[in-house]
C-alpha cells in the first residue's frame, strides 16, 4: 500500500506558448510523485509574466491528451493579486521591505564589481535616506520591492539533490511595474493550494533556497522538493521550440499519437508504460535518473541521458 498524506503535488506552467518534450517529462514526473504517495495533484497557471493567448488552454489539452488528471479548478496567478499584497504589506510592516530604483543595467555593472556573492543582488538601494528615495522619486523611476533579507544563504533539503544551501539575497517582491515577482507569488501560492510537495525542473533549485527562505518569515510550511533533470537538446542546451519536432502537436503532426509519446517519456525515465497509470506501479522516487535526458527531436533515443 502506498503511503497516504492529505497534502498536493502541482506542475505550474507559464502560459508563454506549447508544452515541449521537457515540460511534459517534468509534468509526468510531478503527477506519478503526487499520486504515487496518494497526494492530490493540482495545476496552477503562472500568467504574472508572458503570456500568449490561447496557450493556457492548449497546455491544458496536452497534459490531459497524455493521460495526465488533476483535482480541482485551475488556479491562475492573474487572480491573486490581493493574496501577494497582502504579504507584502505583512513583510512591510515588519521592517522587511524597501523600494528599489537599480535599472537592470546597473545592478549588472555593480554585479560585475569585486564584492559579494556571484548574482547576488548588491544591496546598493537598501540603505538610502528619504531624502535619496524621493530624488528617485522625482527622477520619475518606478521602484521595485525588495525583501531586506536578514540571511546570506539557506539550506533545502531536496529529495534529488540532497542538502542543498544557497544564496539569499535582497531579491524582488514587486517589480516595478506593480507585478508581484515569482519568488513571491510561488511562495504564497505554493501555501495556499496545500502543496506539500513541490516537483519541477532542476534548473529551478538555485532559486529554491530564496523562496523557501521566505516561506518561514511568512510563517508558512516549507515543501518537500524534488528538483528533476531537465531535458537538453544535442548541444547540451535546455530543449527549446526551435530544436525541431518537440512538442506534442508536432509529434502528433509526424503520425505519433499521445500514447506513443507518453510511452517516449516513460522510456526515458526507464520505465514501460503509455499511460501515466501504467507507470505507477513501477515508480519510485529513487529510481529518477540523476542525468539529462538528451533529446535528438529527428531520432528521440531514451537512453540518451547526459
Amino acid at each position: 500500500m502506498r503511503p497516504h498524506t492529505a497534502g498536493a503535488g502541482r506542475f505550474a506552467p507559464s502560459p508563454s506558448g506549447d508544452l515541449h518534450l521537457g515540460n511534459l517529462r517534468t509534468a509526468l514526473l510531478a503527477w506519478l510523485f503526487a499520486r504515487s504517495t496518494a497526494r492530490n495533484f493540482r495545476i496552477r497557471i503562472e500568467d504574472l509574466d508572458r503570456v500568449r493567448a490561447g496557450a493556457a488552454e492548449r497546455q491544458l489539452e496536452d497534459l490531459a491528451a497524455i493521460g495526465l488528471d488533476w483535482d480541482g479548478p485551475v488556479l491562475r496567478q492573474s487572480e491573486r493579486t490581493r493574496h501577494y499584497d497582502a504579504a507584502i504589506e505583512r513583510l512591510g510592516a515588519a521592517g522587511l521591505t524597501y523600494e528599489c530604483y537599480c535599472t537592470r543595467r546597473e545592478i549588472q555593472q555593480a554585479a560585475t564589481a569585486p564584492h559579494g556573492p556571484m548574482g547576488a543582488y548588491p544591496g546598493t538601494c537598501r540603505d538610502l535616506t528619504a531624502a535619496e528615495r524621493a530624488a528617485k522619486r522625482a527622477e520619475g523611476r518606478p521602484p521595485a520591492l525588495r525583501l531586506r533579507s536578514q540571511t546570506t544563504e539557506f539550506e533545502v533539503v531536496d529529495e534529488i539533490h540532497g542538502r542543498y544551501r544557497g544564496l539569499v539575497d535582497d531579491f524582488v517582491l514587486r517589480r516595478g511595474d506593480g507585478t508581484a515577482a515569482y519568488n513571491l507569488a510561488v511562495v504564497v501560492d505554493d501555501a495556499a493550494q496545500g502543496f506539500d510537495q513541490v516537483v519541477r525542473g532542476d534548473d529551478l533549485l538555485p532559486s529554491t533556497p530564496r523562496q523557501a527562505y521566505l516561506a518561514t518569515l511568512l510563517g508558512l510550511a516549507v515543501p518537500a522538493y524534488a528538483h528533476v533533470p531537465l531535458v537538453l537538446n544535442t548541444d547540451g542546451a535546455r530543449l527549446a521550440k526551435r530544436d525541431g519536432a518537440v512538442t506534442l502537436r508536432d509529434r502528433i503532426a509526424l503520425g505519433e499519437t499521445p500514447r506513443e509519446v507518453c510511452a517516449l517519456l516513460a522510456a526515458s525515465l526507464g520505465y514501460s508504460g503509455a499511460t501515466p497509470r501504467a507507470l505507477l506501479d513501477q515508480f519510485t522516487p529513487a529510481n529518477v535518473p540523476r542525468a539529462p535526458w538528451i533529446l535528438d527531436p529527428e531520432h528521440p533515443d531514451p537512453d540518451r541521458r547526459g
